[in-house]
């Protein structure tokens, strides 16, 4: 059993205050394997403490020495991305060689997409050029409070923690308690490059404990949080009477739109992006909306691409889907699925229970509905596992009412071989994110969403700008 007890607070490792022990569970065996600690109130309030007290000096680094210290995350951080990669497999049960490319790995664009935005980034300039005596400067925040998920554990750290250090906040990080040790292992990466003492401080704690006391803390300025929209509302209302800045990124129920002339690869791509991270992403497209002529089809396909989808441990090799995070979330996932059965839905692929031949471990057989009606259960909520959900649509405005009827809007999905198509349905959709025909963002586009998506942007410039105080000064002596 790992010991992993310690916070890191003020740039060393330190013993609880107030700590009460948690087991960190392996989602592919169902056995603890680490315990942490969860703070208290004297935790949290040494953590920011040590952040204001850091403050006052980052405030003021400059540009250059910003840079040169993401730079220095960024080497020690590839250098030991292997090591990441194994740690996140192990405490959210993703395979490991996704887990060291996709968990790991690929958070190097996020590095390079605020090291491209920093370099550009003007902190001081005129109002207009005609205007040499109005001077805008943006400034850091503060502390900033930084509540990350466990389905992504890293990219959604490195989306937070290194715009809030490139800005001139200090900050405090508290990961989920389900995946504690990859942000402690970040904390590790962090000593090594040379982050300044106060600068950085990480605390493990849950949401009620640790959550809700940087929430409402007079000394935290602005909160940054991706996780559950309830769970964002709980954070809103802790913030509101400090009126700090909250930022969040929530959760999602995105449409992928699949018309006659679609690509014919669309619908079994359409299904394994829906099913990648065993389906806990918030932008999964885990609606899938096909034109009627394509439908019956598409059915089809979706039914044999899901059922050729291997369930596996975290150490199996090939191309495979790993459990769910815990036993909370196998529960939730099955109850949703049992609502799509009494709803009515056409069960065609997968359903209740555990693949054949797995007794333990929250692994969840990949699942595909057909014929949904909008007014489903498992339309409408977010159920963040391998099920996907289908339903046919006769015309393009009845697509584009299918997919806006949701509280949420965070990415929505349109496979096309028309391009005025494409765009037009793109300017329609109230999400913050449309992707057409599989084309990926670009390094540095923001991603956040509309509605009960969350409000702000990560990413780029704009993550910077979330982290930034804008001050308007005239009169400013002319050079």
């Amino acid at each position: 059993m790992l010991d992993k007890r310690q916070f890191y607070i003020d740039g060393q490792w330190v013993a609880p205050l107030a700590g009460t022990d948690r087991a960190v569970i392996d989602p592919s065996t169902e056995q603890p394997f680490a315990t942490i600690s969860l703070g208290g109130q004297a935790d949290t309030d040494f953590a920011v403490a040590a952040a204001r007290a850091a403050f006052s000096s980052w405030r003021t680094s400059t540009k250059a020495q910003r840079i040169d210290l993401i730079r220095s995350i960024f080497d020690v951080y590839m250098r030991r991305s292997d090591e990441m990669g194994a740690v996140i497999s192990r405490e959210v049960g993703a395979p490991l060689e996704m887990s060291k490319t996709q968990q790991a790995r690929t958070s190097s664009s996020h590095f390079t997409g605020f090291l491209d935005a920093l370099e550009t980034f003007e902190f001081e300039r005129p109002l207009r050029p005609d205007t040499p005596h109005d001077r805008i400067l943006y400034e850091p925040i503060g502390v900033a409070a930084l509540i990350t998920p466990w389905n992504w554990p890293m990219k959604q750290i490195v989306l937070k923690v290194i715009p809030a250090l490139a800005s001139g906040c200090t900050a405090v990080l508290k990961p989920s308690e389900q995946a504690p040790l990859s942000a402690m292992l970040f904390a590790e990466i962090l000593h090594e490059a040379g982050v300044p003492a106060g600068v950085f401080n990480l605390l493990n704690g849950d949401g009620p404990g640790v959550g809700a006391q940087l929430s409402g803390h007079r000394d935290v300025d602005v909160v940054s949080f991706t996780g559950s929209t309830d769970a964002g509302r709980a954070i809103t209302r802790a913030g509101a009477d400090t009126v700090k800045r909250v930022r969040l990124e929530l959760g999602g129920k995105g449409a992928n739109m699949i018309f006659d002339d679609a690509h014919e690869n669309a619908v079994p791509s359409g299904v394994m992006r829906c099913f990648n991270n065993s389906g806990q992403s918030c932008n999964a497209p885990s609606r899938m909306l096909v034109e009627q002529p394509r439908y019956a089809q598409a059915v089809e396909e979706a039914k044999a691409t899901a059922e050729a989808i291997t369930v596996g441990g975290t150490s199996e090799v090939g191309p495979h889907i790993g459990p769910v995070v815990n036993a909370a979330q196998f529960d939730k996932i099955q109850a949703l699925i049992a609502s799509g059965i009494e709803e009515g839905a056409r069960l065609v692929a997968g359903g209740l229970g555990r693949p054949e031949g797995m007794e333990q471990g929250f692994y969840v057989r990949p699942t595909v509905f057909a014929n949904c009606t909008p007014d489903m259960t498992i339309m409408r909520t977010e159920i963040f596992g391998p099920v996907l959900s289908m339903m046919a649509f006769d015309t393009e405005d009845e697509a584009i009412a299918i997919a806006n009827d949701t509280d949420y809007g965070l990415t929505n999905y349109v496979q096309t071989a028309n391009p005025d198509r494409a765009q037009r349905i793109s300017r329609e959709l109230r999400s913050g994110m449309v992707e057409i025909n599989e084309q990926r963002r670009s390094t540095g586009a923001p991603f956040g969403g509309m509605k009960q998506s969350g409000t702000g942007r990560e990413g780029g410039i704009w993550g910077l700008e979330e982290f930034l105080e804008v001050r308007a000064i005239s009169g400013w002596p002319a050079d």
